[in-house]
């Protein structure tokens, strides 16, 4: 084997410093163009729900009842059987609903609903879930298996349908209560914020399990290495090994898994939206939406599909990064390009 020669007093060619994981994850991340693509459009779906007062060409709760079903000119060489009975205007870009609102504006402000569900189930799921899969993997024994027994318990229950039961109690019970009382002020505040808080509540009761879980497994998995007892003998008390030494270690896998449960989080919304147990009227979602343009597909096929192409984009979009995160934090792709 040659050795190559160095010269007396000639320094050393300086070495190579080696990306760390979370620069080689996001590097491979933002080479991968489906990951990208959905980052762009999970970005412009965000500055279009902020900006969406400067951006909307009308207030979305606007009526116009003369101006009810109207649609847009390039709208008819697409259906072309609208030209018949249809009243057309290019004052609604996309048309107008049946009671003479912007479906434009309305589906740029609906965006605010999906994308706050976005947050809110995954931040929900997180803060009940993280600490209580970890807590759970972490003890171990009896604590582990009361803690688990109690997800298998919630398990049982489908989801939707759990979540169903829980907006049509919310939605009927505290809609009668008396004023001074605690159910009396979650009404008041579900009604500022359009029906969402106990839509919020409703998703963040069901959001957390899978999490705990997949914590769970995660905390098993790596208690027992040797850098998990190198930290106890050196003194670490256990909520210090639990949350520096532990977590850091399986937040890859909590991120991955969150993501790709967003587009959940947006359905569910949307449907409870679409079967009447979602945000309040006027309120947009696209789930109402869809529901509203639903009654009047033949002839106005505009009122839904509309809605439903944005939906199926924002969910699409998250789904592509989540993929592209599941690739970026597989260690098995680290030093791969």
């Amino acid at each position: 084997m040659a050795v190559r020669e160095v010269a007396v007093g000639q320094p050393l060619a300086p070495r190579r410093r080696e990306a760390g994981l979370w620069q080689d994850a996001f590097g491979r991340l933002f080479k991968n163009k489906a990951a990208l693509l959905g980052l762009v459009m999970i970005v412009a779906l965000l500055l279009m729900a902020l900006f969406a007062p400067l951006v909307a060409p009308q207030d979305y709760a606007s009526q116009k009842l003369v101006d009810n079903n109207q649609v847009p000119g390039w709208m008819t060489t697409v259906f072309p059987t609208m030209k018949t009975y249809a009243k057309i205007s290019n004052e609604y870009p996309l048309g107008a609903d049946y009671v003479g609102r912007d479906l434009l504006s309305r589906i740029i402000y609906g965006a605010r609903v999906s994308l706050a569900v976005a947050l809110v189930g995954p931040l929900v799921a997180v803060l009940i879930g993280l600490p209580y899969g970890v807590i759970s993997g972490y003890y171990g024994g009896r604590v582990d298996n009361l803690m688990m027994r109690f997800v298998d318990v919630m398990y049982a229950f489908p989801g939707l349908l759990f979540i169903i039961l829980l907006m049509a109690v919310f939605r009927s019970g505290f809609a009668s209560a008396q004023p001074g009382t605690l159910t009396y002020a979650l009404n008041a505040l579900d009604a500022r914020f359009g029906g969402m808080l106990f839509i919020f509540i409703g998703i963040g009761i069901t959001s957390w399990m899978g999490l705990a879980r997949l914590a769970r497994g995660q905390i098993l998995s790596l208690k027992e290495k040797e850098f998990i007892e190198a930290a106890r003998v050196v003194g670490n008390k256990d909520l210090a090994i639990m949350f520096r030494h532990i977590l850091p270690n399986i937040l890859g896998p909590i991120i991955v898994a969150e993501t790709l449960a967003i587009p959940t989080y947006i359905s569910t919304e949307a449907f409870l939206s679409f079967i009447g147990l979602g945000v309040n009227r006027p309120t947009p979602s696209w789930g109402s939406m869809i529901a509203d343009g639903a009654a009047a597909i033949r002839t106005y096929p505009n009122q839904a599909i509309f809605p439903a192409i944005a939906l199926a984009i924002t969910m699409f979009a998250f789904n592509f990064l989540g993929d592209g995160l599941r690739d970026a934090l597989d260690p098995r792709m680290r030093g791969t390009s």
